[in-house]
């Protein structure tokens, strides 16, 4: 049983990664239902927090049935960092986590995200700034290292445990990869296999079948998976994993019925939550993989992707449905 401070979160635990535009509340309800342990929100600027600025404080929303739930934030500055802690204490999650992996050049470029790589002792210290400043469980999300050659994640995870840091989720790439090439899980089980460690060790990165969740966990030995891309559009994997897990079979793929079901529900989610216009912006990158695998799909997939207004993508929707109702999809 993996525990994140108090918190049990069960035995290999399935984590929704926080991905920006795409693990909002509507999304991380879907995943919830779908066999999700814990869920993570966007992650949020703590800059953008103390500047109150609305969409930072936007995602600070989260909801009692999506329990346990993290919010993550990201910044480099101790001062900003410590009154964003105190900001997203009041919203009353489950779980404080700090982003020290996120690639994207405007982030690293402040020396956030990523960019913290390349100076271990600040990393550091504001983990440990950060835990001596709240009651919750603080985590952290980071990659492998800056680049090939400066790879010190073993003695770096063990230095952030012994500041108070109650579990670490590593992303098996460096900064200089991006997302390119295949992730290294090898040096996240290094970390895991580190005698000195005892709090949870997460995995990161292409874990895109029911099989790699099962190889992170056998093979590898780590205490728990976290799902990024494989989960857009398709919030079935958290149960497809579990499914697989208990009984060594492929769960049945969902139905055309129930993925016109799940793409409406998460369209009107969407738009109670933030309103038509953003709604309709934000849902678009899902629908690719709701309807994966349809032949001559192009025209239907371009209706829901260019629409501004939400009764046309619905109307796609009802098109599909009426359309390729009857389609078999297959595992890919």
């Amino acid at each position: 049983m993996s525990k994140i401070g108090d918190i049990d979160v069960g035995d290999f635990p399935l984590l929704l990664a926080p991905m920006e535009d795409v693990s909002d509340p509507p999304f991380r309800a879907l995943c919830k239902e779908q066999g999700a342990d814990v869920v993570y929100t966007e992650f949020i600027s703590s800059e953008g927090l103390i500047r109150d600025a609305a969409k930072s404080v936007m995602k600070l929303d989260i909801y009692e049935k999506e329990r346990p739930v993290g919010i993550q934030i990201f910044g480099a500055v101790l001062e900003s960092m410590l009154r964003s802690v105190e900001i997203v204490e009041a919203s009353g999650p489950d779980i404080i986590d700090i982003n020290f992996g996120c690639p994207v050049k405007k982030v690293v470029s402040k020396g956030a995200g990523a960019g913290i790589l390349k100076d271990i002792d600040l990393m550091v210290s504001l983990t440990e700034a950060m835990v001596k400043h709240t009651k919750l469980p603080v985590t952290v999300k980071t990659r492998l290292g800056w680049d090939h050659d400066t790879i010190k994640i073993v003695e770096v995870a063990e230095r952030l445990q012994d500041v108070g840091c109650k579990a670490i989720s590593i992303h098996g790439r460096t900064r200089a990869q991006m997302y390119k090439g295949d992730a290294d899980w090898a040096p996240i089980a290094e970390v895991k296999n580190n005698q000195r460690m005892h709090i949870p060790v997460f995995g990161n990165g292409d874990v895109d079948t029911p099989e790699k969740a099962m190889l992170m966990r056998d093979k590898f030995g780590l205490d728990g998976a976290m799902i990024g891309r494989a989960s857009i559009g398709y919030p079935w994997f958290f149960k497809e994993v579990k499914h697989f897990f208990e009984t060594g079979t492929h769960a049945a793929l969902p139905t055309m019925a129930e993925r016109v079901e799940a793409a409406r529900r998460h369209l009107q989610m969407a738009i109670d939550w933030k309103g038509e216009t953003l709604g309709v912006f934000e849902t678009r990158r899902h629908y690719t993989n709701y309807f994966k695998g349809i032949p001559h799909f192009k025209e239907h997939r371009m209706k829901m992707v260019t629409s501004d207004q939400s009764v046309d993508v619905f109307a796609a929707f009802d098109e599909v449905l009426e359309k390729f109702g009857d389609f078999q999809f297959e595992r890919f």
